[in-house]
């Protein structure tokens, strides 16, 4: 018969903290947010071609952030960082209307 160790009760050994995991939920719904939205200004600003290159440009901007941070959803994301997502969603959003 083997024995294991059960785990305290405590804290989530996974997670760094409510906050943290609060960071990184926005920094994920911001990223695909930004990333659709580029893909529709690409779509309606050159139609197909747009699109697919909206795309490509979403995907380089995910490696960016993954070279930028270590990992794409780091445990502790500076809120500098995902104020800059914050804003560049914004822009992105603006310009999707406007030319919608």
């Amino acid at each position: 018969m083997s024995h294991q160790p059960q785990r305290p009760s405590g804290r989530n050994s996974v997670s760094a903290g409510t906050a943290s995991d609060v960071k990184t939920f926005a920094a994920a719904a911001l990223l695909t947010f930004a990333a659709g939205a580029l893909t529709l200004v690409g779509y309606v600003m050159a139609g197909g071609f747009g699109g697919f290159l909206g795309i490509i440009g979403a995907v380089f901007g995910v490696v960016w952030w993954k070279n930028l941070h270590g990992k794409v959803f780091p445990r502790d994301l500076p809120g500098r960082s995902l104020a800059g997502l914050l804003a560049a969603a914004a822009v992105l959003f603006g310009f999707a209307y406007l030319i919608a």
